[in-house]
């Protein structure tokens, strides 16, 4: 029984290494090599050098000076990132995107974008469309004292055109821009 058992064993040892091991260590340094700002996790940096986020993940801004993202299910937690879960024909879920459409609704433009009262799949997603930008640019504009043509421009600015799919605006880099006075702006506060 030994005879059949040792190789069984020894074989389990050898894949264990092969494919616990090995394998990740080599992808994780091919990846470092050709993808190293990729590889470590997309990170956006101030001025200063500290990390300020993820070019991959949504953050929450609070104020009416700062563009917002789309609703995060997990509260914007990357430990919770997905969906609600919710069905369309779920009534807990029609009430949340009421209430959410009738808060923004307040800002004056109607009608309130589906992408700022509904999460994305991960609910982390730190894209909007540059529409579901713009139609902050009101109220931004009046919290920020700043035009809304040079609002537009900056949005202008951070759409980012893919060669699959459409164009988007990451709301962190936008944020940023303004957090950096990159507009002439007056009531300037960090994120």
């Amino acid at each position: 029984m030994f005879k059949q058992l040792r190789p069984a064993i020894a074989m389990l040892g050898l894949m264990t290494l092969i494919t616990g091991v090995a394998y990740p260590l080599a992808v994780t340094g091919v990846t470092q090599l050709a993808f190293p700002e990729q590889a470590s996790g997309s990170l956006v940096r101030d001025a200063q050098g500290n990390v300020v986020g993820s070019a991959l993940l949504a953050q929450n801004f609070e104020g009416a000076q700062w563009f917002q993202p789309r609703p995060s299910a997990g509260s914007f937690a990357t430990v919770a990132s997905g969906a609600s879960n919710l069905a369309p024909s779920n009534p807990a879920l029609a009430e949340r995107i009421a209430q959410d459409t009738q808060r923004l609704a307040g800002e004056g433009i109607a009608p309130v974008p589906m992408q700022l009262v509904t999460t994305s799949g991960s609910g982390l997603d730190p894209h909007l469309s540059p529409s579901a930008a713009r139609w902050q640019i009101a109220r931004v504009a009046e919290a920020r004292g700043i035009p809304a043509n040079a609002l537009e421009r900056l949005i202008d600015q951070h759409t980012e055109r893919p060669l699959v799919g459409p164009a988007v605006v990451n709301v962190l880099a936008l944020n940023l821009a303004l957090a950096d006075n990159r507009v002439s702006a007056g009531n300037e506060n960090a994120p």
